[in-house]
């Protein structure tokens, strides 16, 4: 079926900017699907590399690839949402691939599969491995692959594993997002992860139990690695919480666990305070408690450093 181009349009999205190291297997790992019934959409965002070249190159040999420009330099998450204006009308599903990742041969054929099985499964997500071996991300038990997305996040929320992945390793309906301005928060540097937690209100998780994306390792200057520098996930899972956990949660168990988030937060931010941190870390972290409605609270920032000295302090 799939070699022979049938089955549901799917629409494949590499927003990209200085790619062309990795550009070009990024590219080949696409063409090279099992699953052939596609469209191939590449959105440059003013790269200054040869990044544009590459795109076009491939998109004079394959007329199911598309190379857009942008007229300006946006951030990564508006160039996300971008992309997916330019879907086709007749695309069923979205799939996005970073510009240094690549998909196994059974990638988009798989999932597909999964999601045709299952009309109520708004997000099919994998298994994915790093350069150096890793398997990355947590599955659903081997004898399940399809769950209520009620019941992820609320797992999620209460302390269970993280089964999203990232963009490059889910797959999205695109009744979903088609028609929406800013799919993607552009604010947000966890954009991903939100919006699953919006999503899948309504709509049942599905899962691959199979190896079926590769991710690059973060290299210095990207943004994965600006964001383990500032450590942008504590108060990314904390702004999760705070946003959706009401919709997942009663009172009386969301209560505690926001507790037990704010407290492991200003911890972080204690040891971060004996670390001298420079001004880049803590304008952001001021910033993003500010937009919880939380703005720091330098009274509880000191209590916790001062624990943090006791705890030096005394012998062990």
């Amino acid at each position: 079926m799939s070699a022979a181009g049938q089955g549901p349009l799917i629409s494949v999205l590499t927003p990209v900017y200085n790619g062309e190291a990795l550009l070009a297997d990024c590219i080949e790992s696409v063409l090279a699907q099992t699953y052939q019934n596609f469209e191939y959409i590449v959105v440059n965002n003013r790269s200054t590399d040869r990044t544009r070249e590459i795109a076009l190159g491939y998109a004079a040999r394959d007329k199911r690839i598309q190379v857009h420009d942008n007229a300006d330099f946006v951030n990564a998450d508006a160039n996300h949402n971008r992309a997916l204006a330019r879907i086709s009308p007749q695309s069923r599903y979205c799939k996005f691939v970073q510009g240094d990742d690549k998909l196994f041969p059974e990638c988009l054929e798989r999932m597909v599969d999964l999601a045709e099985k299952h009309p109520k499964v708004g997000m099919v997500a994998a298994y994915g491995i790093y350069d150096a071996g890793k398997v990355l991300w947590e599955g659903l038990p081997l004898a399940s692959t399809v769950v209520a997305g009620r019941e992820v996040c609320r797992a999620r929320f209460l302390g269970g594993p993280y089964l999203f992945g990232n963009p490059t390793s889910s797959l999205l309906r695109t009744e979903i997002v088609r028609g929406k301005e800013e799919f993607y928060p552009e604010w947000n540097p966890h954009s991903d992860t939100e919006i699953c937690y919006r999503i899948l209100q309504e709509w049942d998780f599905g899962f691959v139990h199979q190896i079926l994306v590769y991710k690059k390792s973060a290299t210095e200057g990207s943004i994965t690695a600006w964001s383990r520098r500032i450590n942008t996930f504590a108060p990314g899972h904390l702004h999760d919480l705070l946003t959706y956990g009401h919709v997942y949660l009663s009172r009386e168990e969301l209560e505690p666990v926001v507790a037990e988030r704010m407290a492991f937060y200003y911890d972080f931010l204690a040891k971060s305070r004996w670390e001298d941190r420079d001004a880049e870390f803590w304008k952001y972290h001021e910033a993003a408690l500010r937009r919880m409605g939380r703005p720091l609270d330098r009274k509880r920032l000191y209590a916790a450093m001062v624990r943090r000295l006791f705890k030096r302090l005394l012998p062990r």
